[in-house]
Formats: structure tokens, C-alpha cells, sequence
């Protein structure tokens, strides 16, 4: 096991009806608030009408900023650092999934910003002060509601990029299951595919001696599964979604990574399909994933048989390694098109003309003859990239 420091700052209020309780939770840390969520779905379902009557009624002073789309984008991100400044905002909420509270927590290091936000992502730079960020979670998937990284898409260089920072952390998120009853079935879906590849990128490893990490990672990846499955028959049971939802925060919030060198190829991939494709991340992740996990087991066969038994819940004891360890990710296939989601780069439909060299050298910065590789159970170069899109075809 390596040498680790974890620390995570994020309150997390969970359970039934807390999300109406936005106002009264922001009124001891909140002066005025940017209100910032998706494109209307909250207004919908009676959500916003329910956080705006708390924060009036606790008289917290808002502005608000919608408009928030899947792969949260550059421009809004500006717009709502511009307002943030004139209106003299000390609070960012951010009300709606994954790609909401990216977008805030951008929003909120943007403000201290002298120059352009877009730089911290394309230069790995990482933001050492941010206005606070708290969320309400209306769909558990990303597990940005308490993990330090942000994710945006600049359109105009069809870029998706990534930071992460300390201050990025939101202090603050409520965890209501009872507001993801009416999530259609591929938002499901999406999110417990994006969920338990947070964990994949953690779980695999060449790190020898984690067997407690190993045992909380393969629990939660257990439960994710199962409960995944009672909610196909029952979208509305709260002990399921409850279950999910926080498993979604354990899969980002850092805690399954602590002492072991981690992945993020499969993420990097992704999202050069994503930033280009505006494909939904959670269902690129579901083809690319177990791509990369035929790409790289032979590098450490023992960790995927001990996956293909202790999650997939194979019999090990009648296999050898290398059969053990294909079948686990074979399972894996089975498990998610149980699910709905799509298995190959025809079902996301990404053309086979696709520019796929130009994606594999973005996702390891092929620039000026240098690289970055993608680091991992294998070191991952852009003629790799090209063989992992190859077996997601």
C-alpha cells in the first residue's frame, strides 16, 4: 500500500425530504448565492420552485443562472463567472447532476480568476482558491457532489478536459433519493455505469497489499449492481435509490483510491468521444471500459480474476487466470446490456470514419513529438488508444 493523506470536507445531508431544506443549511455560510442548474427539468418536478420558497424563506439573497447541459460547457461557465462578479456573489449552488456541479465549481475558481478559466484545463493547472460550492443532487451518477474535480467541454476546440483542487471540494450536498424516482431508465443507467468505472479506474492496480481497499471497492461495486437491478423493476423504491446514491459518492469522493496507484485511462478516452460526439458520458464509459479491460488484463490477470470472482461472482476455482479474468469482463458486457447500455462505438454512433488517430493523440497530448501516456495497470500511448477503440467497434 502506498503512503496517503485523505481528507474530504463535504457535509453530506442524506435522506428524505432534505432537499427542502436548501435555505435553512445555506443561511449560517451564505450571503448571496449564484443559483446555477440544467435546462429546466428542476422547475418541472417543483424542485426550484421548492429551493427558491427556502431560500427566500430564510432570506438568503440568490441570482440564478440555467442552462446547463450534458458535457457542461465553456461558454456558460463564463457567463456565470461575469455574473458572479457583478453581482458581488459569495455562494454557488448548484442544483441538478454531475454536469451542473462541474460547472459551478468552474464558475466558482473562475471568479478569482485573472485570466481565462479555460487555462487551469488546458494546462493541468490547478486552482488554489474557489468561492464555496453546495448541491442539491437530482441525479446520482458522477459523484461530483463531493470529490474535487470538474469536467468541462470547450466547444469551439472540441476539448474535454479535467481539474482537480482542494478548493474545488463543495462543503455542502444533499442526498435525496426520493427526487430520482422519475429519472428515465438510460439516466439510470448512464449513472451506475459512471459510478462503478469511478471505481474501476481505482480498483485495477499494480499497487500489491490493499486488500481493505480492495474489499470496499468490491462491495460497493456489489451493491451498485443489485440495487441497479431492483430499480429496473421498481423505479420508485427509496432502500434501492438510497443505496445508489451513495454509492456514487463513495465511488469519487477519494476514498476507495487511498493507497494505490490509480487509472483514468478508460475517463480519458471517453472523453475525446464525448467532446466531439456529445455522446452521454456514462454510456461512452460503458463501451470504452470494458475495451480497455480486454486491452490491459494480461498486465495483471490476478486482479481481474480476483474481480471476476469477487464481483462478478464467477466460480474461480475451476478456471485458469487468464480464462477466469476474460470471463469477468465478459460478465461484465452481460451485466450492462441487462441494463440498456450500449456495448460498441456503432451503438453510441460514432461514424467509422471517425477521426479516431486525431482522439488518440488528444487523450495523451501528443504534441510537438512529445506524449503523455496514460497511466495505469499499463502505460497507455496513442497507438494503444487506437487498438482500445479498435476492440469497442
Amino acid at each position: 500500500m502506498l503512503n496517503f493523506d485523505y481528507q474530504n470536507r463535504t457535509r453530506i445531508v442524506f435522506g428524505k425530504d432534505t432537499s427542502k431544506n436548501v435555505g435553512q443549511l445555506l443561511k449560517p455560510i451564505a450571503k448571496k448565492v449564484l443559483l446555477h442548474y440544467g435546462s429546466g427539468s428542476i422547475k418541472r418536478s417543483g424542485l426550484y420552485d421548492a429551493i427558491v420558497g427556502s431560500l427566500k424563506k430564510e432570506g438568503v439573497d440568490f441570482v440564478e443562472l440555467g442552462g446547463v447541459k450534458p458535457n457542461p460547457r465553456l461558454a456558460l461557465i463564463e457567463k456565470g463567472i461575469a455574473l458572479c462578479k457583478k453581482e458581488g456573489v459569495d455562494f454557488v449552488l448548484a442544483v441538478g447532476g454531475g454536469s451542473v456541479i462541474d460547472s459551478a465549481k468552474a464558475i466558482a475558481a473562475g471568479v478569482f480568476c485573472e485570466g481565462d478559466i479555460w487555462d487551469f484545463y488546458a494546462k493541468g493547472r490547478s486552482p488554489e482558491r474557489a468561492l464555496p460550492v453546495a448541491s442539491v443532487l437530482t441525479i446520482p451518477a458522477a459523484g461530483s457532489e463531493s470529490s474535487p474535480n470538474s469536467v468541462v467541454t470547450n466547444e469551439a476546440t472540441q476539448q474535454k478536459l479535467a481539474i482537480g483542487s482542494p478548493a474545488l471540494v463543495p462543503v455542502l450536498s444533499v442526498v435525496d433519493p426520493e427526487l430520482y424516482f422519475t429519472l428515465p431508465p438510460e439516466q439510470v443507467a448512464y449513472g451506475v455505469c459512471d459510478m462503478m468505472c469511478h471505481i474501476f479506474e481505482r480498483y485495477f492496480t499494480q499497487t500489491a497489499h490493499t486488500d481493505v481497499v480492495d474489499g470496499l471497492c468490491e462491495s460497493v461495486l456489489r451493491s451498485i449492481m443489485r440495487n441497479a437491478l431492483r430499480l429496473k423493476e421498481n423505479s420508485q423504491d427509496y432502500d434501492a435509490w438510497a443505496e445508489i446514491a451513495w454509492a456514487g459518492t463513495l465511488a469519487h469522493n477519494g476514498l476507495l483510491g487511498v493507497g494505490r496507484a490509480q487509472n483514468w485511462a478508460a475517463h480519458r478516452i471517453e472523453h475525446e468521444l464525448s467532446a466531439i460526439y456529445d455522446v452521454p458520458h456514462g454510456a461512452g464509459l460503458s463501451v470504452v471500459m470494458p475495451a480497455w479491460m480486454d486491452y490491459v488484463r494480461g498486465e495483471n490477470l490476478p486482479m481481474f480474476a480476483q474481480f471476476a470472482v469477487n464481483v462478478m461472482g464467477l466460480d474461480g476455482g475451476s478456471r485458469d487466470v487468464e480464462a477466469c479474468a476474460r470471463e469477468g469482463v465478459a460478465a461484465l458486457r452481460t451485466f450492462w446490456g441487462r441494463m440498456g447500455l450500449p456495448l460498441t462505438l456503432m451503438q453510441l454512433g460514432i461514424p467509422q470514419d471517425a477521426p479516431f488517430e486525431l482522439m488518440s493523440k488528444k487523450a495523451t497530448k501528443c504534441e510537438g513529438g512529445k506524449e503523455i501516456p496514460l497511466e495505469g495497470v499499463k502505460p497507455i500511448r496513442w497507438q494503444d488508444v487506437m487498438r482500445i477503440l479498435e476492440l469497442g467497434r
